[in-house]
């Protein structure tokens, strides 16, 4: 059975259609979604709307749960005075994007569970029992099992960082699948996973991104520059 996994596709259309299009290649018998659909792009509702209509199984992402309980990014912003200034940044998109995909669309992302279970995989958004902290690529072996023993699955996969990896342990493999949108790896394509049988692949799609900036700049959206430049280096950058 070859099944595909996307996340953290954050309202970006043209990375999410230029996924649609590939997929159509790979065929898999099922796609399943890691969350953070919607905010930090031109395009949430119209996202929300597409995976929808796909029928796609999936999970809440953190970014998801900031919409109808920002009490959360409260909570993660008071636990990490660092970066507090940064989700203050985060904090004043939320009404923006609420008010763009209505109640409707909201009570979906609010439905969506924290796992998803499948024969010889599990899916979590970042670990399991917490949509906000997980593992970066250059955790040990030991973080990586002790935060994914608990899934009981030979392969678990997650999103939430926006950087691919594979990472093969005894007993049990760990898969990032990437991020569609807002790649903190160099690369701008987007990113997703493709399981089939043994064999895992993360699979990068070129998009318009440039086309999508221009979107994101005329949204209204607050801080549209600074996400813009994100996508456009295919890394995290910080605030000007």
């Amino acid at each position: 059975m070859r099944i595909a996994v996307l996340s953290d596709i954050h309202g970006n259309r043209r990375a999410f259609e230029a996924v649609l299009a590939d997929l159509r290649q790979v065929a898999p018998d099922l796609v399943v979604h890691g969350g953070d659909l919607a905010a930090g792009g031109a395009h949430p509702a119209e996202i929300i709307d597409q995976v929808r209509s796909l029928g796609w199984p999936g999970v809440c992402g953190n970014t998801d749960e900031m919409l109808w309980a920002p009490e959360r990014l409260t909570e993660f912003s008071d636990a990490n005075p660092k970066i507090a200034n940064i989700l203050a940044m985060v904090q004043e998109t939320i009404a923006p994007t609420v008010a763009s995909m209505g109640k409707e669309r909201l009570r979906w992302l609010q439905s969506l569970p924290p796992l998803y279970s499948h024969e010889g995989f599990a899916l979590v958004h970042a670990s399991p029992g917490d949509l906000w902290r997980a593992p970066m690529p250059n955790a040990s072996d030991d973080e990586l099992r002790n935060t994914y023993k608990s899934l009981n699955a030979p392969l678990a996969v997650y999103g939430h960082i926006h950087c691919p990896f594979v990472r093969r342990l005894p007993g049990m493999t760990i898969v990032n699948t990437g991020s569609v949108s807002q790649s903190y790896d160099g690369d701008t394509r987007a990113s997703y996973l493709v399981i089939d049988g043994e064999e895992l692949n993360i699979r990068r799609v070129e998009y318009d991104v440039r086309d999508e900036v221009e979107d994101l700049l005329r949204s209204g959206l607050p801080h549209a520059g600074w996400m813009a430049r994100i996508l456009l280096a295919g890394k995290y950058c910080a605030p000007e």
